[in-house]
């Protein structure tokens, strides 16, 4: 029997070593892309068109799914998400609003409809991605509006965890420093890459979460050396 997982924002750098290291370990992987970006992610078993910050279309998407796959589903990965400078000062609700709509509607509206689906199977994993900012304020604080929306995704996962609890439902957060991407590499040029961490490395510890069933709300800081 398929290891069914979803995989939003599959086309990303992130999401494109998620999918091949699931598609490596056995599972079938049905991921989502943003509308438009289909033709971009080609390694995953079914791909979607999704907007994940569109309520409505989520829960249209969980009812396709119950359709094609049933009652199976053994985990949740939840990579959709932006980014933005600016401190207190400098940024607007507007500025708010755009970080909370990537960054946790995200993941809330995947969460909201496949919670049910994981806790009628009475098993199953969502991974979130955090961000250190949100842990640590002093790099926060140049970072407003991002910090909080991931605040938000630390809060949210939280809450998943007390929901699943009793119904086997486990959540999982994984937290970052400088991804070492192609955009990243770019944007700061002059950094010690070596130092960052890689997509591969964060799918490798996205896997082993769903594979240790006996972890349970655990967040996974994924520095590197930085």
């Amino acid at each position: 029997m398929n290891r069914n997982i979803i995989v939003t924002g599959a086309a990303g750098n992130l999401g494109k070593s998620v999918v091949e290291k699931f598609k490596r370990e056995g599972f079938r992987v049905i991921a989502t892309v943003h509308p438009g970006k289909l033709e971009e992610m080609e390694e995953a078993d079914d791909v979607y068109e999704l907007d994940v910050t569109d309520e409505q279309a989520v829960a249209e998407f969980a009812k396709e799914y119950a359709v094609q796959y049933g009652g199976e589903l053994d985990a949740m990965v939840l990579l959709v998400g932006g980014f933005a400078m600016g401190d207190i000062e400098n940024t607007s609700k507007e500025d708010i609003e755009k970080m909370f709509q990537l960054n946790f509607f995200s993941a809330y509206n995947m969460s909201k409809a496949f919670l049910p689906v994981f806790k009628k199977a009475g098993k199953g994993s969502i991974l979130f991605v955090g961000a250190r900012p949100a842990l640590q304020p002093a790099d926060g604080k140049s970072l407003v509006a991002y910090t909080l929306s991931k605040g938000l995704v630390l809060n949210l996962a939280e809450l998943v965890s007390e929901e699943g609890k009793d119904a086997g439902v486990k959540s999982h957060v994984f937290v970052p420093s400088i991804i070492d991407t192609p955009p990243n590499r770019e944007a700061m040029p002059d950094q010690d890459y070596s130092k960052w961490v890689s997509p591969a490395e964060i799918a490798e510890a996205m896997h082993f979460a769903v594979s240790n069933p006996s972890l349970k709300n655990t967040t996974f800081k994924l520095y590197g050396g930085v």
